[in-house]
């Protein structure tokens, strides 16, 4: 993949759960809500000054959250960051850049 390139859509990952399960907190602060339900279904990844992750997330019955996740370069030893979601997404909606 190119650095700024986006990689296809891929199945999550143990890794890809743990990303989300870390930035819940921030999606539910965001949100004024809780999700009993947080399940990592699909990823894509891109390379810039450090990783975005976009994922696809199962929230409730046929709800989905789409989540932008940065990760800074392991030197930085800086917290994952909820930089962008989207709500109201279902099963069927591409994850896209955003």
């Amino acid at each position: 993949m190119m650095r700024g390139g986006v990689s296809a859509a891929r199945p999550a990952t143990e890794e890809t759960q743990k990303i989300a399960d870390e930035v819940k907190s921030q999606l539910e602060e965001k949100e004024n809500r809780k999700f009993p339900v947080f399940k990592a279904v699909e990823f894509k990844s891109q390379v810039v000054a450090g990783t975005n992750f976009f994922i696809k997330v199962l929230v409730g019955e046929d709800e989905f959250v789409h989540l932008r996740v940065f990760r800074s370069l392991s030197h930085e030893n800086t917290p994952l960051e909820l930089s962008d979601y989207q709500t109201n997404k279902t099963k069927n909606d591409e994850l896209k850049y955003f």
